[in-house]
């Protein structure tokens, strides 16, 4: 959307449990490793699939992870921490991965034992802070509610990871971008591998065994979730990574019956190739950034935006954007990022959500996206061929349950459910008002940034991720 608007640890770092390593390089004392050993190969035998040894699934997901530069630890609170870990993935500028875990403690640097646990894939203009975790460093009345969607999980005992994508390293100087015209859906599903990877070794070697974990995405998140685990279909079962898909109001292929909405998909896809193929790598987030900033900073101010969206203040800017923001990417009919109040056909306030807290979401978003990634994305939508990356989506069998919003994809995002193989099917549209008001309802961050989001959306993916 946002270029439509511009137009595992190495081998050593896992000897005596690996957490030593961890706590050795943030300068923190975690106690005897050696107190948790026995435990840890117990669990971790306990839960890896008969048909995958623990010695070879071990030393498999530590090749495939990758060296880890950096690590950080900070309450978020209560029991509740975050773990931040950089790896490095290749020799370009941007080539790291920014891996996050949020997880009950039991002691410092111990995390509890869980046997649920999810990896999940931030949308566009966003990161897994802004998106899952957005009370991180949040500003008094601006925190999503709960602490955001991971933290709340991690509340619960699931194990919450995520991913940042390469082009959220980028700096605000354009020559940050140089390695960019890389970042393409191949690039990035390999990423995802190698996150899931260490995933399972860290979750091993702290307790909670090896097994496979559930990726869920929101958004484009989503879109590349089923991609990853449409092409783990085609690998043999010992080197999968995946239990379980958590598309959050997303579509992985277009139904039939919406042919307009992919013959747009067609239309921006051709664009950005376009665009890519004359030396155009990136798709900035400057007007999310601007957009949400000024509203929260100089809300009576005038946008500077006038020339497009017209004489209206910042406030205004705001909620238009987000409560019509199929006037700027329409994937179905009245797309909009937020359910707001309509009055003659202009939105005023927002419905669900609360003003700071979006404004949070659009100003933190990272200065520069990758143009490939959309141009990859778009062209899966269309479906023409050459497909960016082959189809397997009807041969996905692992569970999945989808998560809409009724002014998001919604239920149009139902029709790839349909297609999958899995007979694990479970679906949820929120839907908060008449049809007649879609374009008023629930919108597409509202699944994330709502005050009514834990109630209303939140309780049952929990309870499905538990039981999966």
């Amino acid at each position: 959307m946002h270029s439509r608007i511009a137009r595992a640890f190495s081998t050593s770092l896992w000897t005596n449990f690996g957490f030593a390593a961890v706590c050795a390089a943030s300068a923190v004392g975690c106690g005897s490793a050696a107190d948790g050993q026995a435990a840890t190969s117990a669990t971790a035998q306990a839960a890896v699939p008969s048909d995958e040894p623990v010695a070879t699934t071990s030393a498999a997901l530590t090749a495939e992870s990758g060296p880890v530069l950096e690590v950080s630890r900070a309450v978020i609170s209560g029991d509740v921490f975050r773990y931040t870990f950089i790896l490095r993935v290749g020799d370009s500028p941007n080539a790291r991965l920014h891996i996050t875990r949020v997880v009950r403690e039991r002691a410092p640097f111990l995390p509890r034992a869980t046997t649920s646990a999810v990896m999940m894939l931030h949308g566009d203009f966003a990161t897994f802070n802004s998106n899952f975790a957005p009370t991180v460093g949040a500003p008094a009345g601006s925190a999503a509610p709960e602490g955001g969607l991971g933290v709340y999980l991690a509340k619960r005992d699931i194990d919450v990871w995520g991913v940042d994508r390469r082009w959220t390293n980028a700096n605000v100087e354009a020559s940050a971008t140089s390695d960019f015209a890389g970042m393409t859906f191949a690039q990035e599903l390999s990423d995802i591998g190698r996150a899931l990877a260490f995933a399972r070794l860290t979750r091993g070697a702290t307790g909670s065994g090896l097994g496979r974990i559930t990726l869920a995405g929101f958004s484009r998140g989503g879109q590349l979730a089923y991609e990853y685990v449409a092409g783990e279909t085609q690998k043999p079962a010992a080197t999968r990574h995946v239990a379980a898909l958590v598309p959050i109001d997303v579509y992985a292929k277009i139904s039939p019956a919406d042919e307009t909405y992919r013959q747009n998909a067609c239309a921006s896809a051709a664009y950005e190739k376009d665009a890519v193929a004359n030396g155009t790598f990136d798709s900035d987030n400057s007007f999310q950034i601007t957009v949400g900033t000024l509203a929260a900073t100089a809300p009576g101010d005038i946008t500077p935006y006038k020339d497009f969206l017209g004489e209206i203040t910042n406030h205004d800017a705001l909620v238009g954007f987000l409560g019509q923001t199929y006037y700027f990417f329409t994937p179905t009919p009245v797309y909009h990022l937020g359910g707001t109040v309509i009055t003659d056909g202009t939105p005023k306030a927002m419905r669900f959500s609360a003003e700071p807290v979006v404004e949070r979401w659009l100003a933190s978003a990272p200065y520069h996206q990758a143009l490939a990634e959309s141009a990859d994305g778009d062209a899966i939508w269309c479906g023409d061929a050459p497909r960016p990356v082959a189809d397997h989506i009807a041969d996905i069998r692992v569970p999945l349950y989808y998560l809409g919003a009724a002014g998001g994809f919604g239920d149009h995002g139902l029709y790839t459910t349909s297609l999958v193989a899995s007979t694990d099917v479970t679906t949820h549209v929120v839907r908060q008002l008449p049809v007649a008001q879609e374009a008023e309802d629930y919108g597409h961050g509202d699944l994330l940034y709502a005050s009514t989001a834990p109630t209303l959306a939140w309780k049952g993916l929990a309870t499905w991720l538990s039981h999966h």
